[in-house]
């Protein structure tokens, strides 16, 4: 699949995003979401959350690591892997066990040793858009070969 950016210019286009991402995904997918510290990362997994079905509050998993969300259909785990030193640590998180027929939306995805090899991978790259952008952002997607036809 190509290279997509998208523009995002505020939070409307940021859960816009979020919905179409929500509505394409299947068991086995994962979501990963890389950029900078601040880019919009946690956001835009909230507004696919959002737009999965979760109508409570998306707690950052920073500290917990892993936030498993088993009602919605299919179910997510929302991962963020920033405090990870070392990527064999994801075995000791049990991650193969949360994503046992569930989405992995991943932040910090190199940290855990990256997904971007797996054909069910969907890459977002989050970025600033730029010093006058008002707060704009872009992301840069690439899908898997399991994303052709679906990625948003």
């Amino acid at each position: 699949m190509t290279r997509t950016m998208i523009d995002l210019p505020d939070l409307a286009a940021m859960e816009a995003l979020g919905a179409r991402i929500a509505a394409a995904m299947r068991p086995g997918d994962v979501i990963a979401l890389s950029g900078p510290l601040g880019a919009g990362k946690t956001t835009l997994a909230r507004a696919i959350l959002r737009a999965a079905g979760h109508a409570g509050e998306v707690p950052s998993p920073t500290f917990t690591l892993i936030e498993m969300y088993e009602a919605l259909q299919p179910p997510v785990a929302h991962a963020d892997f920033y405090r990870l030193e070392d990527p064999a640590e994801v075995e000791e998180l049990g991650l193969d066990d949360y994503r046992e027929g569930a989405v992995l939306i991943a932040e910090w995805p190199k940290r855990a040793g990256g997904f971007a090899h797996e054909p069910a991978c969907l890459t977002i790259d989050v970025s600033f858009a730029g010093a006058n952008a008002g707060g704009g952002r872009k992301a840069i997607v690439e899908g898997g070969a399991d994303w052709l036809g679906r990625a948003p």
